[in-house]
């Protein structure tokens, strides 16, 4: 009788739905006093209310990737952005810190700590053991450059960030070749540049001072000014890096891809153009074509085998163009008659015989001429001369 309200909702728990203002005869909870009969009806309503309502959402501690702090540089700036386009760190943190108390308690760490154990999440190339490669990851790769932080993260989760980047299943075909694209053609860069890999044994004519990791360079705080804020600058290297990387992504995948089967297609047409299979034609322009043939030659079973691609400029005129025997090479399978270099419009025309020609270029690797039946009269005819 002196119990409490609460003491008597405690005791009977969900019995509550036999209180009733008047006590029925098959109800065992025990009356409850009049004077507390206005507590038990505001109870049941609020407790019938939360009852339906979801639980409440678990709060999380956001995630955090460490890296050093002090001058920056574009490695681990990338490194950091690529981890912020994957699901398990969109929100995390950066902290910048050389000190290990403080890295323990990030959930991954780059370009810091002496350890690369990507079971642990410890992302670290500065190391004296450190020897690895994309090539010594994953032996069907062909690039031996030592990775950097960036590489490191690329190597491990870069399919993931290109699949979330675009869109893509991750198990797409194309994920991994636009993967080896950038690597190829950006990340491998900045794995160099990081770890001092010289592009030739010879001393350059001149330096390169406008590439992504000088631009990043150029970020940190200058070493005279009074109040540097060097966490704000790291997030501006942070954005420079992420806006070039998702570009070159987009790009591959909007602009690069899409060229593969046009080449394609033109390769399998190519003995209509000249009968001997030698020469290529783009009918709806130019395109990426070079890494493209020189692949599909490969995987095709005919390397070597294409010496000129016809293709039309963005003055409707046609441009003949040599292979070059490897991608990067500035020499050409066939170059044009040394005899036509340098040549222009009607000298040009009537030393080849050939009517419309426009010019060739003073080393013979490209000529173009109003027509694509003048371009392919001027690769066929280098051709007979070469046989």
């Amino acid at each position: 009788k002196g119990r409490s309200c609460c003491q008597l909702l405690r005791r009977q728990k969900f019995h509550l739905l036999c209180v009733s203002l008047r006590r029925p005869r098959t109800c065992t909870v025990p009356l409850v006093p009049a004077s507390q009969k206005f507590l038990v009806k505001t109870f049941f309503r609020r407790f019938t209310k939360m009852a339906g309502e979801p639980p409440p959402k678990k709060v999380t501690a956001a995630k955090t990737i460490g890296t050093h702090n002090g001058t920056f540089h574009c490695d681990e700036a990338l490194a950091c952005f690529l981890l912020k386009q994957l699901p398990a760190y969109e929100d995390a943190n950066i902290v910048r810190s050389r000190d290990s108390a403080v890295l323990s308690t990030c959930d991954i760490v780059v370009d810091v700590g002496g350890v690369y154990d990507p079971a642990t999440n410890r992302f670290d190339h500065h190391q004296r053991t450190f020897l690895e490669t994309m090539h010594s990851l994953n032996e069907s790769k062909k690039w031996t450059t030592k990775l950097s932080s960036a590489g490191l993260v690329y190597a491990h989760f870069g399919r993931e960030v290109i699949a979330r980047v675009l869109g893509w299943k991750l198990d797409d075909p194309n994920v991994e070749k636009i993967y080896d694209k950038v690597y190829e053609n950006f990340m491998e860069e900045i794995d160099a540049i990081d770890n001092g890999v010289k592009m030739f044994d010879e001393e350059p004519r001149y330096r390169i001072c406008t590439n992504l990791s000088a631009r990043v360079a150029h970020l940190n705080p200058p070493w005279n000014e009074p109040n540097p804020n060097p966490d704000e600058r790291f997030q501006k290297a942070l954005k420079l890096t992420g806006e070039e990387f998702l570009d070159r992504v987009r790009s591959y995948a909007t602009i690069w891809m899409p060229a593969r089967d046009l080449v394609f297609n033109a390769i399998q047409q190519r003995q209509k153009v000249d009968g001997l299979g030698s020469v290529v034609t783009f009918s709806s322009g130019c395109c990426p074509w070079k890494d493209h043939l020189l692949e599909l030659e490969e995987e095709l079973g005919i390397p070597g085998e294409v010496k000129f691609v016809l293709y039309q400029d963005e003055n409707k005129a046609w441009r003949v163009q040599g292979v070059p025997p490897s991608l990067g090479s500035f020499d050409c399978r066939v170059f044009l008659p040394k005899k036509w270099c340098g040549l222009r419009d009607k000298e040009l025309s009537d030393t080849s015989g050939i009517e419309g020609c426009v010019f060739v270029h003073s080393n013979g690797f490209i000529g173009g001429n109003k027509t694509r039946e003048g371009a392919l009269q001027m690769a066929v005819h280098t051709l007979k001369g070469v046989e």
